[in-house]
C-alpha cells in the first residue's frame, strides 16, 4: 500500500511541474482592476491577489514564470526590466 502512495504521489509531483513554464516578452497592457498583464504575444497572465502594479509600464521587458491551474496562466516569479 505505501508503494502505491508513494507512486500517485510521485506521478503528481511530475504532473505538476509539466504545467509550470516560463515566457519572455514585452508588456502591451495592464488590466489593473483584475491584475491581469498581456504581452505582445497577445497571451494574457493573471497576477496574484496582493501584486502591486504601480511598477508595471506598457514597453517594459518582462519574464513570467507561470501555472496553467483551470485553464488560466496564473504568474508564480516575473523579472521586469527598463
Amino acid at each position: 500500500m505505501r508503494t502505491l502512495i508513494g507512486a500517485v504521489v510521485a506521478v503528481l509531483a511530475i504532473t505538476g511541474a509539466a504545467l509550470a513554464a516560463e515566457v519572455e516578452g514585452q508588456v502591451k497592457s495592464i488590466d489593473k482592476e483584475r491584475l491581469i498583464i498581456t504581452l505582445d504575444n497577445g497571451k494574457s497572465y493573471k497576477l496574484p491577489g496582493e501584486f502591486d502594479v504601480a511598477n508595471i509600464k506598457p514597453g517594459m521587458d518582462i519574464m513570467i514564470a507561470y501555472d496553467v491551474v483551470g485553464g488560466e496562466n496564473l504568474i508564480t516569479d516575473m523579472d521586469l526590466s527598463q
